[in-house]
């Protein structure tokens, strides 16, 4: 399994992940709900470059203080709804990433990043649309507290954690 792809997540505060978590057990179908909630960084990286992967993101976090990221909005997906997130500090990481990693990116990588947390998909569009208004109509912004990096392992559907990286602090 050494050349199964890698993926990389913000790691939240466990109260803020488990706020999410909540969110996705009620609205995400429950046959297709293999994974945590999340906020992806990278979808794809190669798996057989874990050790260097690793390396960096050691490096990386021993260098960030764990920082807050804004849940700014909802963002309709088309058959589902995400929470909109915006931080300097997540959205410097993530370019600082890509850049050592540019050669190791797929198309979808090396798109802009709109960093979000998924709590509803492979719903019917009508049902997603449904969702986003009623939970635009309540949406009040709030704050979570990003607090590391977490690398999993891509299985075809469920994954594996391979990796926690904290923040310094």
């Amino acid at each position: 399994m050494t050349d199964a792809p890698l993926i990389l997540t913000l790691a939240l505060h466990a109260d803020d992940q488990a706020r999410f978590e909540r969110l996705r057990a009620l609205h995400f179908p429950a046959d297709r709900n293999l994974i945590p909630a999340h906020v992806t960084l990278f979808h794809h990286l190669p798996g057989h470059e874990i050790e260097a992967v690793q390396r960096t993101l050691e490096q990386r976090c021993a260098a960030l203080l764990p920082f807050p990221v804004a849940a700014s909005g909802l963002r309709f997906l088309g058959r589902g709804v995400a929470y909109a997130l915006q931080a300097p500090e997540l959205t410097a990481l993530h370019a600082d990433l890509a850049r050592r990693w540019h050669d190791w990116l797929t198309p979808q990588d090396r798109q802009g990043y709109r960093p979000h947390v998924t709590i509803q998909n492979k719903a019917t569009p009508e049902a997603a649309r449904t969702l986003q208004q009623n939970l635009q109509a309540a949406f009040v912004p709030f704050t979570v507290r990003a607090e590391g990096l977490l690398l999993w392992r891509y299985l075809g559907g469920p994954w594996e954690a391979v990796g926690r990286h904290a923040f310094a602090g």
